[in-house]
């Protein structure tokens, strides 16, 4: 079943993605003389209609990425295939009797001019499209007798009718710019060799193929690779992203249900006291308990008092005299998530609050009729209608888990590996693989294996996404609450 809707999503899409081109097609062939013309002077048929002003910002455009391809793009986009050869080199000039830097090569500034060249293209070929099949359009209006706009009434539409592109053009075009774009910058260096030791402009970096995902998935020949490294955070980051994820949601709705119970005494005294925690900014939080815990820190010094970390000490489950609740493998990843719990459920109560006050009360009065126990009434109402509503966000918590560099680094920042292994692939225990690409990109500027962990992470966390939400939206299961 599922299959099918995705094959026939695929399906859809083709189709309309081979419409367009029919229509271009029709354009084309079908189109009169000043049609045809726009394919020259992409404004010639707004022209023809009497739409003088659009004709003109059109062609203005066009003539816009002539210029642009002609004086601008060739620089870069020739080197596109070496990312440069002309290495950075002081020269003495005899003229000026003065030592000047030759005419060299930026291996980054070719990649992403390059890429903003191949956009600029793809974006005008899109519009280019799109401005045949309007040509033609406003051909048959004129052939049967209809209205065609003025400059002026094509504006009043945008303003009006069709507002809803006049809004979503910024967003898109910010999602161009500010989101596509580096996207597409950070898979292509994914397949370079842009490091510390090819660092632009004093060097050149260039293609090395899929070089960088073999040594991340330990594949290689080589005698240190990432391979190592990679399983052991990629196994911490889902393991702390499900506990992290399970353990606030289900504590938020246990702590709601709680403080809301009729038996409950000054709930909102209760709830004051959790929301407190969202009032004091989540790093001031967590820099504290980081200190509260660490070695010389406030609970080890009190276990100490109370003979806890001798009688671990004799015990041998700790090998110093202090408890290593952020300093060692196991210890750190348990208080980590129990952490995690003390800054995250009181989120999940205040929305756990707000859908549980939206519960059908006849559904809840018609149980307790029936004889249903407290128990059966949060297995089979509550919890059902909790995911119902609550899924999408429960699908978000767990991606922005998988990414939560703050917990993490804040928490570990000092923390320091004694794996070997992990330190050569500058990785540490504690590490996620967004804090992992933050490392090698802010210590070790290696901005290649980190490109590749990227591209990892996005794969992991769209693919959840589609997954969860599929499998969350499938079917009317909204009559199931009414």
């Amino acid at each position: 079943m599922k299959g099918g809707k995705v094959a026939a999503g695929i399906k859809s899409f083709f189709g309309s993605v081979g419409g367009v081109f029919k229509n271009f097609g029709t354009a084309v062939a079908k189109g009169d003389l000043f049609v045809k013309l726009s394919m020259l002077v992409m404004g010639a048929g707004y022209i023809r209609r009497k739409q003088i002003i659009k004709g003109i910002l059109v062609t203005l455009l066009e003539a816009g990425v002539i210029a642009f391809t002609v004086l601008f793009a060739p620089q870069y986009v020739s080197k596109f295939g070496t990312l440069g050869t002309v290495v950075r080199e002081s020269v003495f000039n005899m003229t000026t009797m003065k030592n000047e830097y030759n005419d060299y090569d930026n291996s980054f500034l070719i990649l992403l001019m390059s890429l903003v060249s191949f956009v600029v293209w793809a974006a005008f070929l899109a519009f280019y499209i799109f401005n045949m099949i309007s040509v033609y359009n406003l051909q048959k209006a004129a052939k049967e007798g209809k209205h065609i706009n003025s400059f002026r009434e094509d504006i009043q539409e945008l303003l009006n009718k069709k507002f809803h592109i006049t809004l979503l053009f910024l967003p898109v075009m910010g999602i161009l710019l500010f989101t596509v774009v580096p996207l597409l910058v950070m898979i292509l260096v994914a397949f370079t060799n842009y490091d510390q030791n090819h660092m632009p402009p004093g060097s050149l970096f260039t293609w090395t193929g899929l070089t960088n995902f073999i040594n991340l998935f330990g594949g290689g020949g080589l005698t240190v690779t990432f391979g190592y490294a990679f399983v052991r955070v990629l196994a911490w980051t889902l393991v702390w992203a499900f506990f992290s994820t399970l353990t606030t949601y289900i504590g938020g709705i246990l702590l709601s249900l709680l403080i809301n119970n009729r038996k409950t005494k000054l709930p909102k005294m209760w709830r004051t006291l959790f929301i407190i925690t969202i009032a004091v900014p989540q790093f001031v939080s967590l820099l504290l308990v980081k200190h509260f815990f660490a070695d010389n820190g406030i609970f080890n010094s009190f276990c100490e008092a109370i003979g806890l970390t001798e009688a671990l000490y004799n015990a041998g489950i700790i090998s110093n005299m202090s408890i290593p609740f952020l300093t060692s493998p196991g210890w750190v990843h348990v208080m980590i998530i129990l952490i995690n719990i003390w800054v995250g459920v009181p989120y999940q109560m205040l929305i756990a609050t707000g859908v549980l006050m939206n519960i059908p009360g006849e559904q809840l009065e018609s149980a307790r009729i029936d004889g249903a126990t407290p128990r059966q009434i949060f297995r089979h109402i509550t919890m059902p209608y909790m995911l119902f509503v609550t899924g999408p966000a429960l699908v978000t918590d767990f991606v922005k888990n998988i990414n939560n560099f703050n917990v993490i680094y804040l928490l570990t920042s000092t923390y320091v590996t004694t794996n070997q292994a992990l330190a050569n692939s500058q990785a540490k225990e504690t590490d996620l693989l967004v804090t992992w690409l933050f490392t090698l990109t802010q210590d070790y500027y290696n901005y290649k294996m980190a490109s590749a962990i990227g591209i990892v992470v996005f794969v992991i966390c769209a693919v959840f996404t589609l997954v969860a939400f599929n499998r969350m939206i499938r079917g009317d299961r909204e009559e199931m609450f009414r």
